[in-house]
C-alpha cells in the first residue's frame, strides 16, 4: 500500500475517490530481464541506476541518522517516488527521467527519506486505526440516536441520528487527510533540512514542485484541497519558497561529472523502456552528446541489431573507458549473440570497474557458465555465493551456481541452489521440494542443511506472488 506517497503528479479529481476506498480497504523497474517484486509492487534491476541512487542517498540518511532502506525502482511511466509499509523506498523510473539535475531527484530522494526518519508508515496505521475506532464511536453513537427518536416516535431525533450516522465517513475522511498532507508537509520541511545539512541546494526540490504546479494547474482549479493527500503543489511551491529562501546553499551546482552520470542513467532507461521513435525524437541523430549515443545504442542493442550495437558501444567505451557499464552492456550484446569469450571479458572489466556491484558479479557468472565449460565452475561457485549472499533476492543468479554446482559433481548444493531461485521468484512449493531432496544429501547441522531447512519449514503468507 503507498502510505506514504511523497511527491506525485497531483490527481485528477474522479482520482481522488480512490481515498475513500483506500479508507474503507482499511477499516475491514542494463535493465535485469523479468520483473520481480517488492510489497507486491513490480520493481527491476539495474546495476547503473542503484549505484547512483546510492550515491545521492548516502548523505542525505547520514544527516537523517537512519540505517539505509532497501531502494527500489519501479517500472512506471507516472511520476512518482514512495515509501511503502516496510519502510522500502521506491522510486518510479519516470521520476528519474523527468529529473533534469541530480539535485531535483536528490531533493525528491530527501523527502522520502524525511518520511522514514519520522515513521511516518507507523504513524499514519495509528491513526487509520484511531480513525477506525473513532468512526465505530460516531456511528453506534448515530445509530443508537436514530433507534431512540424511532422508539420515542420524535422525528427529529431519529433524523439527527441517522444525519450523525451518515456524516461519520466523510468527517473520518477528511480526518485522515488532514494527517497526511501534514506529513507531506513535514517531510518537505525535513528534506530542505537534509540538504542544508549536506550542503546541497534545495532549488531543485522547488524546481521540481514547480513544474508539477504548473503541469497541474488547470487539473487542480476545481479540486477540493481538503480530498487531497497531499498539500496542492501551488501550496507546497509557496511553502518551500520561504524554506529555501534561507539556505545558505541555494546557489549551489550540482558537478559536471555528477550531471553527465544522472543523464546517462536517464538515457539509459529511454532507451530501454521507450518506444523507438520517441526515443530518437528525445535523442535525435543531431545530438551527439554521450547521453544521447547511450540512448541510441541501447535502443540500437534491444531492436535486435547486434552488430550496429557492438559499433555504438564501442564508441562509448573509447570516450569514456572507466565506465563499467558500458562494458556492462557491451557484455550482454556479445552474450546474446553466441560471442561467450568476448563477452566474459567485457563483464570482468565491468566488475573490475564496479567491484560491489552484485549485479554485474552475476551477469559475470551467467556468462561464464554459458560456456559450458567445467574449468570455470569453481570461479562461478566462488562468485556467485558471496553474491547471492549479500542479496538473494537476485533470482537470474541461481540457475547459473545450480549449473557450476552440478559440474562440479556437487548435486545436494546444486539442488539447493535451484530451490533457493525458485524461492527467490516466489515458488514456494517448488522450491520446498527441490530444499527437500538436497536436505536429505547433506550433512545435518551444516550451513548449507540450515538454508535449506530455513526453505522447507518456510510458510508462506496468503497474500504473496507466487
Amino acid at each position: 500500500m503507498d502510505v506514504a506517497a511523497g511527491i506525485s503528479r497531483p490527481r485528477r479529481p474522479w482520482k481522488v475517490r480512490l481515498a475513500s476506498a483506500a479508507l474503507a480497504a482499511a477499516f475491514g523497474l542494463s535493465l535485469v530481464p523479468g520483473a520481480a517484486y517488492a510489497d507486491g509492487i513490480p520493481v527491476v534491476r539495474d546495476a547503473e541506476t542503484e549505484a547512483l541512487l546510492a550515491d545521492y542517498l548516502r548523505p542525505i540518511f547520514k544527516a537523517a541518522g537512519i540505517t539505509p532502506p532497501k531502494i527500489h525502482i519501479v517500472p512506471s511511466n507516472e511520476f512518482n517516488a514512495f515509501v511503502a509499509d516496510k519502510g522500502d523506498m521506491f522510486v518510479n523510473t519516470e521520476a528519474i527521467i523527468e529529473t533534469k539535475t541530480p539535485n531535483e531527484l536528490i531533493g525528491i530522494l530527501a523527502h522520502e527519506t524525511g518520511h522514514i526518519a519520522d515513521q511516518d508508515t507507523a504513524r499514519l496505521v495509528q491513526q487509520m486505526n484511531d480513525t477506525k475506532t473513532a468512526m465505530l464511536i460516531a456511528s453506534l453513537v448515530g445509530a443508537g440516536a436514530a433507534v431512540a427518536g424511532a422508539a420515542t416516535g420524535s422525528q427529529d431525533a431519529g433524523r439527527a441520528g441517522m444525519g450523525i450516522f451518515s456524516a461519520v465517513p466523510g468527517v473520518a475522511e477528511r480526518s485522515l487527510l488532514t494527517f497526511r498532507r501534514d506529513q507531506e508537509s513535514g517531510a518537505d520541511r525535513n528534506a530542505v533540512k537534509y540538504l542544508t545539512a549536506t550542503g546541497q541546494s534545495p532549488a531543485g526540490m522547488l524546481a521540481v514542485m514547480q513544474r508539477l504546479a504548473n503541469d497541474a494547474l488547470l487539473e487542480t482549479q476545481d479540486i477540493d484541497p481538503y480530498l487531497q493527500s497531499h498539500p496542492l503543489p501551488r501550496e507546497r511551491v509557496a511553502e518551500l519558497q520561504d524554506l529555501i529562501a534561507k539556505s545558505p546553499y541555494i546557489n549551489v551546482k550540482d558537478p559536471p561529472a555528477l550531471q553527465l552520470r544522472h543523464d546517462l542513467v536517464r538515457a539509459k532507461i529511454v532507451g530501454f523502456t521507450w518506444p523507438a521513435d520517441k526515443v530518437l525524437r528525445q535523442y535525435p541523430m543531431t545530438d551527439q552528446s554521450l547521453p544521447a549515443k547511450y540512448a541510441r545504442a541501447v535502443l540500437t542493442y534491444r531492436t535486435g541489431k547486434p552488430a550496429q550495437a557492438q559499433v555504438q558501444i564501442d564508441e562509448l567505451i573509447r570516450a569514456n573507458p572507466n565506465d563499467a557499464y558500458f562494458y556492462e552492456l557491451k557484455g550482454q550484446a556479445l552474450l546474446e549473440t553466441g560471442s561467450v569469450a568476448p563477452s566474459v571479458a567485457a563483464l570482468r572489466k565491468a566488475v573490475a570497474l564496479d567491484p560491489s556491484s552484485n549485479i554485474l558479479k552475476v551477469l559475470l557468472g551467467q556468462a561464464l557458465m554459458a560456456s559450458g565449460s567445467a574449468s570455470a565452475a569453481d570461479e562461478v561457485v566462488s562468485l556467485l555465493s558471496v553474491a547471492l549472499q549479500k542479496e538473494p533476492d537476485l533470482s537470474d543468479g541461481y540457475p547459473a551456481l545450480a549449473r557450476a554446482y552440478a559440474l562440479k559433481g556437487d548435486e545436494p548444493m546444486a539442488q539447493l541452489a535451484t530451490a533457493q531461485g525458485l524461492f527467490a521468484q516466489g515458488d514456494y512449493q517448488g522450491a520446498k521440494i527441490q530444499a527437500t531432496r538436497a536436505q536429505a544429501k547433506l550433512k545435518r547441522g551444516s550451513p548449507a542443511w540450515l538454508r535449506a531447512d530455513d526453505i522447507v519449514s518456510y510458510k508462506a503468507p496468503s497474500s504473496s506472488n507466487q
